[in-house]
């Protein structure tokens, strides 16, 4: 399954409209690139909604949240409801601050979205759980473990069924859940989170495979989720065996992203369902 969402991407090469924020936009439009889709990044009011219309997927960020960029996004996202155009949210620093709580809330009362893909303290905070997020960080006590694992699956599927959305939770064990089902990812490495813009890229990633997979969104995002950590670990591995940092770590894996097919990532990839 994993293999044909791949290659929709490249053969379709889905526009993918960014909605995100200014620190990795150029990062976020770059991946989409790499993964084959076609990325814009307008973020005016007067075009949002048209350009939203025609693309193959919206993908809206909150991390620097202005009146200006959350104007553009209303619009984006109602032409995008009104055209079956799938919207992937990234609630980044929810629970942060109230104007991310009330824009978020403003948002999931007037539209509907394919994903919501955040850290786990981003999620906790959208479902009504207390999290202990540090800004756009997640916080360490939040985190997914082999101990409380049943225990988190259980909530975001309960919280996929409650936003009518697919739930990818990042974190040193991904989840991502629809009410029904629930795939597990343990692949990408911590140094993945030393680069800004990772979960950023993620989410114009998922938007790129959500794109040219409208009838399988579940199955698109966790493609994307497990396309990204094993993106993480061969860049990890580049840039130990070149005695490189980070630096080099974030162009190892935009290279990887680009070079990305079917027998990469079902070779690296450790995934199960639940």
């Amino acid at each position: 399954m994993f293999e044909q969402i791949l290659e929709r991407v490249r053969q379709h090469k889905p526009l993918v409209h960014c909605i995100t924020n200014y620190i990795t936009t150029n990062d976020c439009a770059n991946i989409v690139l790499a993964c084959g889709a076609s990325p814009t990044m307008a973020e005016a009011e007067q075009e949002t909604a048209e350009i939203a219309s025609v693309a193959g997927a919206l993908d809206i960020n909150i991390g620097n949240l202005n009146t200006m960029t959350v104007a553009a996004m209303h619009q984006a996202m109602e032409a995008a409801n009104q055209h079956d155009v799938p919207i992937i949210l990234d609630p980044v620093g929810a629970g942060a601050s109230s104007y991310r709580m009330a824009t978020l809330r403003d948002f999931f009362a007037k539209y509907h979205f394919a994903v919501v893909r955040g850290n786990v303290s981003e999620l906790l905070a959208v479902g009504g759980a207390a999290s202990n997020t540090k800004g756009v960080d997640a916080g360490a006590a939040d985190a997914v473990t082999e101990e409380n694992l049943e225990e988190r699956v259980a909530f975001f599927k309960q919280l996929s069924a409650k936003l009518g959305a697919v739930v990818s939770v990042s974190g040193a064990i991904d989840i991502i859940a629809s009410p029904e089902r629930a795939y597990l990812c343990r692949n990408g490495h911590p140094m993945m989170s030393c680069v800004t813009g990772t979960g950023c890229m993620l989410s114009a990633l998922t938007a790129a495979y959500c794109g040219a997979n409208h009838d399988a969104i579940l199955e698109a995002a966790a493609a994307a989720t497990a396309a990204m950590g094993v993106a993480g670990d061969i860049a990890y591995r580049k840039t130990m065996e070149a005695g490189q940092g980070t630096g080099s770590f974030r162009v190892h894996l935009m290279d990887a992203i680009s070079l990305m097919d079917a027998d990469t990532l079902n070779g690296g990839m450790n995934i199960e369902i639940r």
